[in-house]
């Protein structure tokens, strides 16, 4: 007799299609290929995207930005790392959110983040097409895009150990260019006779700090590697250890990396009213740190990075996708769809390569816009599913829980919550429409609400 899948369709024929419904993602990732992975989300060289931006929004003061976005996401990052001990599920904040609250809220809040998720693929394809054209103007923008996502999707799919060793190669050109950067730069501060004080990227006596927190809510992007790791969690050995440590040692390397390269940037080029382009004024520290070699050296590593990141991204949504999928929240038919090969979730990456290429189409401006709307909710609710699973579920209330399950997270919700509410108005709008269309769409899956959606009905748990 043949066993039938819970797409309808038997087994046998999904196999000899090349896919299977509701199957086991391979556990194949260590604690190190989890840290690349997040290293290529984050992209280290991100910096340089929002250099000229924040630069000029905090009057000089981007490395305290990333100093209060790094005290803040710590926080975070802890409180995933105490829900992948307790749900090592392929989900992310949904899994969390819908353990800790329901369904309902499960679903919301994977909605939201899941804006993020497909946006960022999407930002990254269209940076590669950008600057390659700019370098090669007789190469259209429009045809890199389309490469792009082919050669990433082709990648994703054959599986995440080749994502892996991508990782491995793409994360270490951006380590490779950022040593060499912050060495120019120490170099030139060290040996010049006038040269800004070692502090003043940091403190000086222009800074506002209502500008610094509104810089540090859109740097919380470039934390979102942390979330990503959680969302291989049913890919990695022993991910009730593996990925929290993942994730902390990810999320303090990423602080580091960031606030340094900020530190250098700044001192390359200490007049900050001097940039002439906020988009390109990564180019303009590069020719005043290093000339026209370290330019190039910075594209070449840049683009890398763009790669990497795309990679990272389109691997988290279509994790989540495929979780949310698999739970009947989303069409099985096609978003629980594993390949029988790879084991990896090719009905959800086909699905994130065809939005991505809304790049076509869409403008720089208006996807960075809206980018931090549902990754800021989403860790909020994280924080609060740790106070509720350990101290209120779970009866953890000795003086030492209250200190980790309790004040941590609640610090952390506060935190997050305050970023949140620095995000401009445009934000709030196309984040807002983007959540009404989730509530349309539960209350149909709902039938207006008088019924619970569909639950995570198999334990993935190792």
């Amino acid at each position: 007799m043949s066993t039938v899948d819970r797409g309808g369709a038997p087994a046998e024929q999904q196999a000899a299609r090349g896919v299977v419904v509701d199957g086991r993602l391979r556990r194949v990732l260590g604690t190190p290929s989890l840290v690349l992975f997040g290293l290529a989300y984050l992209v280290p060289l991100t910096v340089f995207t929002t250099y000229g931006l924040i630069t000029q929004q905090t009057s000089g003061h981007l490395a305290t930005a990333y100093v209060v976005t790094t005290v803040v996401m710590a926080f975070t990052a802890v409180s995933y790392a105490l829900n992948v001990r307790a749900h090592p599920s392929a989900g992310s904040a949904y899994t969390y959110v819908q353990r800790a609250f329901g369904g309902h809220a499960g679903f919301l809040t994977g909605w939201v983040l899941m804006l993020d998720y497909l946006l960022l693929p999407m930002i990254n394809y269209l940076l590669i097409g950008i600057y390659i054209n700019a370098q090669f103007p007789a190469v259209p923008a429009w045809l890199v895009v389309v490469v792009a996502i082919a050669l990433v999707t082709v990648t994703t799919v054959v599986g995440i150990t080749v994502v892996d060793k991508a990782n491995l190669v793409l994360v270490g050109a951006q380590l490779v260019f950022a040593v060499v950067f912050v060495a120019l730069v120490v170099a030139q501060f060290a040996g010049a006779s006038q040269r800004p004080g070692l502090l003043e990227p940091f403190v000086s006596s222009d800074l506002a700090w209502p500008a610094v927190f509104a810089g540090a809510a859109v740097l919380a992007l470039s934390f979102l590697g942390f979330d990503a790791i959680s969302t291989l969690s049913e890919e990695a050995r022993e991910p009730r250890t593996s990925v929290p440590r993942a994730i902390v040692i990810t999320t303090a390397l990423g602080g580091v990396i960031f606030v340094v390269l900020s530190w250098a940037s700044q001192t390359a080029l200490p007049d900050w009213q001097s940039i002439s382009d906020p988009d390109s004024a990564g180019l303009q520290v590069m020719a005043e740190a290093g000339g026209q070699v370290l330019a190039n050296f910075f594209l070449a590593a840049y683009i890398a990075g763009c790669f990497a990141s795309a990679t990272a991204s389109q691997v988290s949504v279509a994790r989540i996708l495929f979780a949310m999928g698999r739970d009947g929240v989303l069409p099985r038919g096609v978003f629980a769809l594993l390949s029988a090969r790879f084991r990896t979730p090719v009905g959800a990456t086909l699905v994130v390569a065809a939005v991505s290429l809304l790049a076509l189409v869409i403008d720089l401006a208006t996807l960075a816009s809206v980018i931090s709307f549902g990754a800021l909710a989403a860790f909020s609710l994280v924080n609060l599913t740790v106070i509720k699973g350990y101290v209120w579920d779970g009866g953890r209330r000795s003086p030492r829980d209250l200190l980790l399950y309790g004040a941590v997270p609640a610090i952390g919700f506060v935190l997050t919550l305050w970023l949140w509410t620095n995000l401009t108005g445009e934000t709030f709008l196309v984040g807002g429409l983007w959540a009404l269309v989730g509530v349309a769409y539960l209350a149909w899956l709902t039938r207006g609400f008088r019924r619970p959606p569909p639950q995570l009905a198999v334990d993935h748990t190792p």
